[in-house]
């Protein structure tokens, strides 16, 4: 009964976050010219698709979004491209190239309409001024790092054809409306798929003092950021930005507040703890974990039975060569941290579907996880980054497939007065 009510507030919160009905009140109406459509990110294709059933069937209307393998469909007015995540790979590239060059042939009576989600920093993977081996290198040594989504958004701006806002400064002169998922927490647009439509506040140096920062060599990538060979987008004081319009058209806000509502139709008084939760994934789970120790203990904003939501993006510094993401770590940590027989019950989960690179979403955490996994494998599972192996043989990944959204991580907890037996 617990686990159903986890499910059925992530749901809700996924609802909330559909970029479908966010797009629609943000188009732009049809210009003289064309309507050229461009996008990457995880929620691209599902906002491509609203975009089209926004405007009349013989509208002049074009373009190219791109979006992670398997999450694509038959492409419309709009093609559908797709591309690996979290590493870029050669159709990324190509997809990029395609976008760049429809943007750039843009007229003064043309609007470019850029669909922004979480993800297309990969996906949107030209590289500039390096191989695309070179720039696959360096980005897979960020997410090995325990680097943030900032720090790791700062190095791929620098190094990208169409990010740091030069998709936007190629589709000069026509205006830009982007629309933008954000699956960071502040929900900075130059911090969604690396700021393709926005300037970048970054530079050189900054990159290469965070690629010292963790040791990463990555010869080509710090060329790259040596010579400054590769020209800048126009800065943020470039009277060219009066052109472009950037909106943030869904976040984690929304989810949040719709999981929070679906709990307490349920009959469980709920606040949200916070919706920027950072740092190392499992440290972030055993917070979490404390947080209910003190409700169990009459300490907390609230007396059992209630319960607590939170999002934002941890991270995770691969030590092992285990399978999991940040969101089924954070649930071990979670685990861990409880006392045996808690009666506490947790989901987190990724907005999007997928943790990490398996085909999961996320994970629970009951009193009876115990019961099917022991201690010492869960320490062992920590200590080789393979949270996913454990909650699967327990019985207790959570599977959905892709969702059509990404506004980051969320996590639901309920502390009850007692285990049911």
């Amino acid at each position: 009964m617990h686990a159903a009510t986890l499910r059925r507030a992530f749901d809700a919160a996924v609802a909330a976050a559909h970029p479908g009905a966010a797009v629609r009140p943000h188009l732009p109406p049809l210009p003289r010219g064309r309507l050229l459509v461009v996008g990457a990110g995880k929620a691209a294709a599902v906002m491509a698709d609203e975009v089209e059933r926004a405007y009349p069937p013989d509208a002049a209307l074009a373009g190219l979004v791109v979006t992670r393998h398997g999450q694509g469909r038959p492409g419309g007015r709009i093609a559908v491209a797709e591309a690996a995540h979290p590493v870029p790979d050669q159709a990324g590239a190509d997809a990029s190239e395609r976008m760049l060059a429809l943007v750039g042939a843009a007229g003064p009576d043309d609007h470019v309409l850029a669909l922004v989600s979480g993800g297309g920093s990969a996906l949107l993977g030209a590289p500039a001024g390096l191989s695309l081996d070179g720039l696959r290198e360096v980005v897979a040594a960020l997410l090995r790092s325990g680097a943030d989504v900032r720090e790791m958004n700062a190095v791929r701006r620098r190094l990208g054809r169409a990010t740091g806002g030069r998709l936007a400064a190629r589709a000069w002169p026509a205006p830009v409306t982007a629309l933008v998922v954000s699956d960071v927490v502040g929900d900075d647009p130059a911090d969604i798929a690396s700021g393709p439509t926005v300037p970048d506040p970054g530079s050189d140096a900054e990159a290469l003092a965070i690629l010292d920062r963790y040791g990463i060599a990555a010869p080509e990538a710090r060329a790259r950021l040596r010579s400054g060979a590769h020209a800048p987008a126009p800065t943020a004081a470039d009277p060219g930005w009066s052109r472009v319009r950037t909106t943030v058209v869904a976040s984690s806000h929304g989810a949040l507040d719709a999981a929070a509502a679906s709990l307490r139709g349920a009959g469980w008084p709920t606040f949200v703890l916070a919706d920027d939760v950072t740092g190392e994934a499992r440290v972030a789970g055993a917070m979490h974990a404390s947080v209910a120790r003190a409700l169990l203990a009459g300490r907390g904003a609230a007396l059992p039975p209630c319960a607590f939501v939170s999002g934002g993006e941890t991270t995770v510094t691969v030590r092992g060569d285990g399978r999991g993401g940040r969101n089924t770590e954070f649930a071990l940590g979670l685990a861990l941290a409880l006392p045996d027989g808690a009666p506490v019950w947790a989901l987190a989960a990724d907005s999007d579907g997928i943790d990490g690179h398996g085909s999961h979403a996320g994970a629970f955490v009951t009193p009876a996880l115990w019961r099917r996994a022991s201690r010492a494998a869960a320490l062992a599972a920590l200590e080789h980054n393979d949270s996913l192996t454990l909650f699967e043989a327990a019985g207790a990944a959570l599977v959905t497939g892709p969702t059509g959204t990404n506004v980051n991580d969320l996590r639901i907890v309920l502390v009850d007065r007692r285990t049911p037996r």
